[in-house]
């Protein structure tokens, strides 16, 4: 069902000969690369001059040293699909995402935790739904930390209005967005065409197709990538506090199949309106889809989302940070009221025309197949090149 997103029509940008596009290749003997696209859908391997990608997204202007930078030419596009060479296009990036930045996913969020992360009791979920979206109302427009947004707040959760649970709405309307962290093991982030992990012991899980920022170490963002923040929902509707079990696992963050850096026909105003596409299909014949458009996003990934990251730590070799969803998949895949789950076989293809597409193949997380290499090793193997 993969095998034919892993061709380059479905894999580069629509624009793809305009793109300034940076990735990393699994080179048999040389280990991790980092390569440049070029408009005629072959790869250069540039690691002579930018030995690690996020000591390129330091540059001034990543793109023009991108397209400046001199290297060896190692064939095809196609022949590295075709035998799933690409690696998460980032190295030494620590990987944050932010939760709740989409109407619809405050509303699910709180959703999730009045049901104790149990989906099954249709006519409890039912009562919920109501109960919740009835008080919410609209808030689609609705600006978090604005005087509107924060009486909504109190009404929420004040004894005298709803009475529920500040978790969730706190980061949904309040000052602060929710921003945690997605990969603790650094280099397990996993690329387009590889496996990705989700917990087969949870009956709540989930793909969260998202726009994935790059940033350098001043902060700024530099360029963008495609990114699936794989969620159980289930351990996350059980308690806030099990966040960081539902979300960082072996296989739980897919980004690819490229960074595309910022130049005069890509920019900061061109993230903030792609639509990013999710597909899902199961081996079973299940079939989900929805689009998940940036324009609707309540907080903006540059002024609010990444100034945010910032004001409260360094990162000296930049960050990479998934940006929400407005796309949390309801459909019952078992019997009424069961809500969505992964199974195993499921292939998720997110994809948008301006950064391609991501497609992985859901596996139980204890039986993802890394391909990746250690800190140390992928050190060694920089150095036994002669590049550090």
């Amino acid at each position: 069902m993969i095998e034919q997103l892993l061709t380059v029509a479905a894999t580069l940008p629509k624009d793809a000969s305009k793109a300034a596009l940076v990735g990393r290749v699994d080179r048999p003997g040389l280990g991790p690369s980092v390569v440049r696209v070029n408009a005629d859908a072959t790869v250069t391997d540039i690691t002579a001059a930018f030995p690690t990608v996020s000591a390129l997204c330091n540059e001034a202007n990543p793109a023009a040293a991108l397209r400046a930078a001199q290297g060896e030419e190692i064939g095809g596009l196609a022949e590295l699909l075709e035998q799933r060479r690409l690696l998460a296009p980032i190295d030494l990036q620590t990987v944050k995402a932010a939760g709740v930045t989409f109407p619809v996913s405050m509303i699910e969020r709180m959703i999730e935790e009045a049901l104790r992360g149990d989906p099954t009791s249709s006519s409890k979920r039912a009562e919920v739904i109501g109960r919740i979206r009835d008080s919410v109302g609209s808030i689609s427009e609705l600006t978090p930390a604005t005087p509107e947004a924060l009486k909504l707040l109190q009404y929420l959760t004040d004894v005298n209005g709803l009475n529920l649970s500040a978790t969730y709405p706190q980061v949904g309307l309040g000052e602060k967005a929710e921003i945690f962290t997605k990969q603790a093991v650094m280099l397990a982030s996993v690329g387009h065409g590889a496996e990705a992990g989700f917990n087969a012991d949870s009956k709540w899980t989930n793909p969260e197709p998202e726009l994935v920022s790059v940033i350098n170490s001043t902060g700024r963002i530099v360029g963008a990538t495609l990114g699936n923040d794989v969620n159980d929902r289930y351990l996350e509707g059980l308690s806030a506090l099990l966040l960081g079990v539902a979300k960082d696992r072996r296989g739980s963050s897919t980004l690819g199949p490229f960074i595309r850096l910022f130049d005069d026909g890509f920019t900061l105003d061109s993230i903030r309106q792609i639509r990013v596409n999710l597909r899902v299909d199961g081996v079973d014949g299940f079939h989900e889809e929805g689009v998940n458009s940036m324009a609707e996003i309540r907080r903006d990934p540059q002024d609010s989302l990444a100034l945010q990251l910032f004001e409260i730590h360094d990162y000296p070799d930049g960050v990479v940070l998934f940006n929400g969803t407005g796309i949390v998949p309801t459909s019952d895949r078992g019997g009424p009221g069961s809500g969505f789950f992964h199974k195993t076989g499921d292939c998720v293809h997110i994809f948008a025309d301006e950064l391609g597409s991501l497609a992985n193949v859901m596996v139980p997380t204890g039986e993802v197949r890394m391909h990746e290499h250690s800190m140390l090793s992928f050190m060694t193997s920089l150095a036994r090149r002669g590049v550090l």
